[in-house]
């Protein structure tokens, strides 16, 4: 049980920038992470039990592509402009820091049951710490050194409300995956309102990328969901007949009401625009701008090395140059395009293809909030750079584990089927 809190305090808690340990070039949760990991190697070490699934061998192979591509991008980086070395360390670091979470996680012989139970201590940390954090928000309490806002963004204890949205939008359909498998009653009712604090909490963030990824993640879920409820078990009850009637009638309805749609057009799209963090407006449009001159500085980096990358760090040069930064590089703030910079058309690739086995796995485990959970990963980070993040290779993690046999076995035991 101490290992499932530990892992889960070093996913839950790992946005929260502003509680750094002073002094130290590190935080709360890469510190718990570390503690895993010695426990979990100690406990290798003594006599424990190791077991190739097939999630480990496609981790191995997803971190060895990742350290060949991002060797070699360091090497031409070296021979060409790459002038410090601490955010290349701090890059190698992290990465070495999350290969050695997820090879040990996907090596547990009792890896289903606990990513199954680290998953609600996940929920259960990110419910209290975020309970705490919109009490700090809203005045109720006062935490020295911590300021959970960034203008009108909710940022809790994390430096960039972008952050924090993207942390909600994977505690989200992690939730839901949990209240979906799970026969005991007070469980769903946890799960549920989880799900509405955290959805609440990604609100206050403002994130546009946060608001595209819920309405996506929740078109498919549905999708999914009514393919399933159709089809369980090959059998067609006359309850599903009806409810697809009633579906399929909610087309021509659909229809008939387009003109009082199109005629309160103006209302609808206002709500939209009001739901982004400068409702549509100039700062919308500014962020756009922004993004795009950095991508294609990205891109042109990435080409410029053949492809290759530049090794672990930012890469793109600054737009403006203050006394604070200098000329030190930027991140292009897109995981792609990141990844494009540090080791070329080869990380990126991987990328993809651990990204795609995740989807997989899920699809085939009949999970769908598993598949949500890994569009939503997806989606986060085409605008963001999410590779560093614990919570999105435990994500990853979960998702390839879905379609070992045992992971199958324990998520129908849960269901009570």
């Amino acid at each position: 049980m101490i290992r499932d809190v530990l892992l889960a305090g070093g996913v839950a808690m790992a946005y929260a920038s502003q509680l750094e340990i002073p002094g130290a070039p590190f935080g709360i949760s890469q510190v718990l992470l570390a503690l895993w990991i010695l426990i979990s190697i100690c406990r290798a070490l003594a006599g424990g039990r190791l077991e190739a699934t097939r999630a480990l061998s496609i981790f191995v192979a997803f971190w060895a592509i990742m350290t060949f591509a991002l060797g070699l991008g360091l090497i031409v980086g070296m021979l060409t402009n790459v002038q410090y070395m601490d955010a290349p360390v701090h890059d190698m670091i992290a990465y070495l820091l999350l290969a050695f979470v997820t090879c040990l996680l996907a090596a547990d012989p009792e890896a289903d049951r606990r990513l199954r139970h680290t998953s609600w201590w996940v929920i259960a940390i990110a419910d209290a710490c975020f309970v705490f954090q919109l009490a700090l928000g809203f005045g109720w309490i006062h935490q020295s050194g911590v300021n959970p806002w960034f203008w009108d963004r909710f940022t809790g204890w994390s430096d960039n409300p972008n952050q924090l949205a993207l942390y909600c939008a994977l505690f989200g359909p992690l939730a839901l995956h949990l209240s979906m498998t799970t026969k005991n009653w007070l469980s769903v009712i946890f799960g549920v309102m989880s799900i509405i604090l955290i959805i609440y909490v990604g609100r206050l963030t403002k994130s546009d990328t946060y608001l595209l990824a819920i309405v996506i993640t929740g078109l498919v879920l549905l999708m999914l969901r009514v393919r399933g409820w159709i089809a369980v078990g090959g059998k067609v009850t006359l309850g599903r007949q009806i409810s697809l009637l009633l579906l399929l009638a909610l087309i021509p309805l659909a229809i008939s009401a387009t003109p009082y749609v199109l005629a309160e057009t103006s209302n609808v799209e206002n709500f939209a625009k009001s739901l982004t963090k400068g409702e549509g407006g100039e700062a919308t449009a500014d962020t756009a701008n922004l993004r795009i001159n950095i991508w294609t500085n990205a891109l042109g980096k990435g080409l410029g090395s053949a492809s290759l990358g530049l090794g672990p760090g930012p890469h793109v040069d600054r737009s403006v140059v203050t006394k604070e930064f200098i000329d030190l590089p930027f991140e292009a703030h897109s995981t792609p395009l990141d990844l494009f910079t540090q080791g070329g058309i080869l990380a990126v690739l991987a990328l993809l293809w651990i990204l795609l086995a995740a989807v997989i796995s899920a699809w085939r485990a009949k999970l769908d909030a598993l598949v949500a959970l890994a569009l939503s990963v997806a989606i986060f980070g085409l605008p963001h750079l999410v590779i560093r993040h614990p919570i999105v290779w435990f994500s990853i993690a979960l998702c390839l584990m879905a379609a070992d046999p045992k992971s199958i076995a324990a998520t129908a035991a849960a269901r009570g089927r």
